[in-house]
């Protein structure tokens, strides 16, 4: 499948809000990483976005190398020392035959041209070395009147507005080809809402939102603002509303 290019690029629009609402990645997640690779030399974060992942690998990993193909992410990523940030598509080879631990895709991979990317990574992991991608769904809180609320913005107000890749992040990446041997992989989780702010922040940042914006001109998220304050209010979660991370996990064979 190729590459949705214009809406990869939508986020870049509202870069800052696409940082400071998107969840960050449990510690755990990283951790796991490096172990599963079979070293900590140098991990490659493709599709970085502003940096999220890059971040949480360089804790774990000697060198970073993350790239991006929208420089209004690039420039709100994190500077780190062992992080080399670079303008570039995932479908543009790195020059780094054999030379990577892990190759980590987190959001992303469903953006790519999968024909292009997937020979790409192979060639720039080592033998044994590791690429994982994950993903989240649509926000679920185990209170029916919010996610009624939730379902009704999703297919009924945002239904054309989403891109032909939003299959694989509403299947949990179930459906995605994903040629590599595969291991399995623990069930991760990241926090996304507090609040009903919150949980509104978070909305924002998905494409089919800015895709909706663009062409009526109106925030979509005001048209269920009153019902998902109503429903929080009667029905609030117990407690911060979590979204599982759908991990696919995979090796270069010898």
């Amino acid at each position: 499948m190729g590459a949705d290019v214009g809406q990869s690029l939508v986020f870049g629009q509202n870069a800052a809000d696409y940082q400071a609402f998107r969840p960050e990645y449990p510690e755990g997640l990283f951790a796991w990483l490096a172990g599963a690779a079979p070293a900590q030399g140098l991990a490659w974060d493709c599709g970085t976005g502003s940096g999220q992942a890059a971040l949480g690998l360089s804790r774990h990993f000697s060198r970073v190398l993350a790239t991006e193909r929208d420089p209004r992410q690039l420039a709100l990523a994190p500077d780190r020392p062992n992080i080399e940030y670079r303008l570039a598509a995932a479908e543009d080879d790195p020059g780094l035959d054999g030379a990577v631990d892990l190759i980590a895709c987190a959001c992303s991979l469903h953006w790519f041209d999968l024909g292009e990317f997937y020979p790409l990574a192979r060639r720039a992991l080592k033998p044994g070395g590791v690429l994982a991608a994950w993903t989240y769904d649509w926000p679920r809180t185990g209170r029916a009147p919010l996610d009624a609320v939730l379902e009704t913005l999703k297919s009924g107000i945002l239904g054309r507005y989403w891109g032909q890749n939003a299959h694989y992040y509403f299947s949990g990446y179930r459906t995605l080809p994903f040629p590599f041997a595969e291991r399995e992989a623990p069930l991760f989780t990241t926090k996304i809402a507090e609040s009903k702010d919150d949980l509104r922040r978070f909305l924002s940042t998905w494409s089919a939102v800015r895709r909706y914006e663009e062409d009526t001109g109106r925030n979509p998220l005001d048209l269920v603002d009153k019902a998902l304050e109503d429903a929080w209010r009667a029905a609030p979660p117990a407690r911060a509303v979590e979204a599982p991370l759908y991990l696919r996990c995979g090796y270069k064979e010898d």
